[in-house]
């Protein structure tokens, strides 16, 4: 276990390490040493009474919430669709076109109309969010329900059972791992919308912390801004692949009887 982890870490403490040396030779403002930085993020965030600050408080929870209700909207809005869509020809041939054109629009360029549309504030944000992300898990959940064995649905069809025991027996298992796929990438792609969205029109949260530290021209705190996102997605990504290995555990071991 030891030796695992060893292997896997090796290169962070060498990369830190080169970084310091680096920092403290060139003496450059704009790269702070890697000890610079962690002791401003202590003092800005993990200082206070129960560890987190005031300002981490206020800041931290209102865009874990904005990501984590924005991506659970965007997952239920783009598996049901797209399971609706690839189970559905016709419906497909009318939206696909739709869904091409607004797949391929940068989600920040929609951010001034989200600000029309919405008040400032949340509502901008989690549009923001849902908008960017929703497009991986729609075009995931298509292609897991289209590329469904057809003579399974018609079998279990044929011998009576409920249309809604085949979607929830039958074909969600079936879509399952192309879903996945989909949510995966969606994880990360939230987290920088996330960002992108608070840097302008917000109030709070951590991108509103990185547009305050650069409008003071506080560079250790700008970085200590970009490893406490590093960290939040590593814990985001590692925490979505141990609920990927439980709920996929059966396909693995299909492929490994296979």
């Amino acid at each position: 276990m030891i030796l695992t982890l060893v292997k896997r870490l090796w290169l962070v403490p060498v990369v830190l390490g080169g970084w310091e040396l680096l920092a403290n030779s060139a003496d450059n403002p704009y790269l702070p040493a890697p000890t610079v930085i962690v002791t401003r993020m202590y003092e800005m965030w993990f200082s206070g009474p129960y560890i987190l600050t005031d300002v981490a408080v206020d800041n931290f929870v209102p865009s874990l919430v904005r990501v984590v209700g924005a991506w659970s909207a965007a997952v239920i809005v783009g598996v049901a669709l797209g399971v609706a869509i690839g189970r559905t020809a016709w419906l497909a041939d009318y939206v696909e076109p739709l869904i091409e054109f607004g797949r391929a629009v940068p989600p920040p360029v929609m951010l001034p109309v989200f600000l029309v549309l919405f008040q400032m504030g949340t509502q901008v944000q989690v549009a923001t969010i849902i908008f960017g992300i929703v497009w991986p898990i729609l075009l995931n959940s298509i292609d897991g329900a289209r590329g469904l064995d057809h003579l399974k649905v018609d079998t279990a069809a044929v011998f009576g059972v409920p249309a809604p025991l085949r979607l929830f027996r039958i074909i969600l298992p079936a879509a399952a791992p192309k879903i996945f796929a989909g949510l995966r990438l969606s994880v990360s792609l939230a987290l920088i919308l996330m960002v992108i969205s608070e840097l302008k029109g917000s109030t709070d949260g951590i991108g509103y912390l990185l547009s305050l530290a650069n409008s003071n021209a506080d560079m250790p705190a700008i970085w200590a801004g970009v490893l406490v996102l590093g960290i939040l997605g590593f814990v985001l990504n590692s925490l979505f692949l141990m609920v990927e290995r439980r709920v996929l555990s059966w396909h693995r071991h299909a492929h490994r009887l296979a």
